[in-house]
């Protein structure tokens, strides 16, 4: 692989800090052929963005120690060496056992977990202060087979209508694969169970909206070719690949956070390490007033309740 070994490390100041990135010239992406170090230049460049999505949340690394067509690794615990200043926050799963998760306070963060191979950031709903009470409620719009991101856009529309009804803001994103998520700010005193239930309510009843367009089953089985509303990622340790993220594949795709107004005309493939940097210095980060806008789910747990009885 040109550029794999042997390219001399290089040490960049972000913000108060110095993170040195070892073998920068690693290709990373062999589509169009960019690098690690290209990677780390993309980061910076969504850098407020890219905090912004991760910001005190326990967050799942996906690294790529060669490149993205090698190996992944599916890193919950904090990688072994990280400066003092990497802060973690500490998580525990049904099993019995707990880890240490990257918690991003600042764009060195981020920088160092590129610098230890991460390419895709998979956070939490949860802020390390309550990690047991979600403060962002995920509407995962997932095409099965038989539709694809025209259907999904479609949903979304749905999905929208729905929120407004509410009094819920809604912001939408690309997920980086064929479909795409919303996602709504919530107060943070539901538990996780409390959540899904919303969730999965809601999920019905843009079903009932649109059957043609959503299934709400949870078995493949029992599915339609529609889009899965897929309420279940909602559920406790589910991640969602972040806003700003790239993707692990070859052509560097990125969940990229969208107006409303761009929803109908989206095309994922748009969206990649080479094109949204220049979005971003355009637009900046469409998605930053998303910490103003908080729902409560009072709403919808009575929906749920009524679905119930």
């Amino acid at each position: 692989m040109a550029g794999a070994r042997g390219s001399p490390a290089v040490e960049l100041e972000v913000g108060r800090r110095t993170v040195r990135i070892t073998n920068p010239e690693r290709v990373y992406f062999p589509a169009r052929g960019e690098t690690k170090i290209d990677l780390v230049r993309y980061y910076l460049a969504v850098g407020d963005g890219i905090v912004r999505a991760l910001r005190e949340r326990p967050c799942m690394l996906h690294r790529f120690p060669t490149g993205v067509t090698g190996p992944k690794v599916h890193q919950k615990r904090l990688p072994a060496g990280a400066p003092p200043w990497v802060q973690t926050v500490r998580v525990d799963f049904p099993s019995g056992r707990s880890a240490d998760e990257l918690c991003v306070t600042d764009l060195a963060d981020v920088i160092w977990a590129v610098q230890m191979s991460t390419v895709e950031f998979h956070p939490w709903n949860t802020r390390a202060t309550q990690v047991e009470h979600p403060d962002e409620w995920r509407i995962d719009l997932d095409p099965q087979p038989g539709t694809g991101f025209v259907q999904a856009r479609q949903v979304a529309v749905v999905v929208q209508e729905v929120l407004a009804e509410l009094g819920a803001v809604g912001w939408p994103k690309t997920s980086g694969g064929r479909g795409m998520h919303v996602y709504v700010r919530i107060e943070p005193r539901w538990s996780f169970t409390d959540v899904r239930r919303a969730a999965h309510a809601f999920a019905r009843e843009v079903e009932r909206r649109a059957p043609e367009l959503v299934t709400t089953a949870w078995w493949k089985r029992d599915r339609i070719a529609a889009v899965f509303v897929d309420w279940n990622q909602n559920t406790r340790d589910h991640t969602i690949r972040s806003a700003y993220s790239v993707r692990g594949v070859p052509e560097a795709v990125v969940s990229t956070p969208l107006r409303w107004d761009e929803v109908p005309d989206a095309e994922p493939g748009d969206f990649t390490l080479a094109t949204v940097p220049e979005r971003f210095a355009r637009l900046g980060d469409v998605h930053a007033g998303i910490d103003d806008a908080v729902f409560s789910l009072e709403p919808l747990l009575e929906w749920a309740d009524r679905d119930e009885r």
